[in-house]
């Protein structure tokens, strides 16, 4: 199935992926707040085989089937000492 990315102008490697392009209706209006206006990424074909560079497939997959996005944050050791 298709999925689609965007990321954040306010959260530096944050990203929300979404099954439905510029479909942002089951996002809570707080979350959204948060990450400001989204902008478009990446468009790709999304299976429990693809090999995501910061997220499991499967993860990915639950979370759109279950709450219709998923937020990917950046990875902890990211962040500065």
């Amino acid at each position: 199935m298709k999925c689609f990315v965007y990321k954040s102008i306010k959260k530096a490697d944050s990203y929300i992926y979404i099954y439905e392009k510029d479909n942002f209706e089951c996002i809570p209006e707080q979350l959204m707040q948060l990450f400001g206006k989204p902008e478009f990424t990446l468009e790709f074909e999304l299976t429990k085989d693809r090999k995501l560079a910061l997220a499991d497939a499967n993860q990915v997959i639950q979370y759109l089937d279950e709450q219709g996005y998923y937020l990917q944050m950046p990875p902890k050791n990211n962040l500065p000492i």
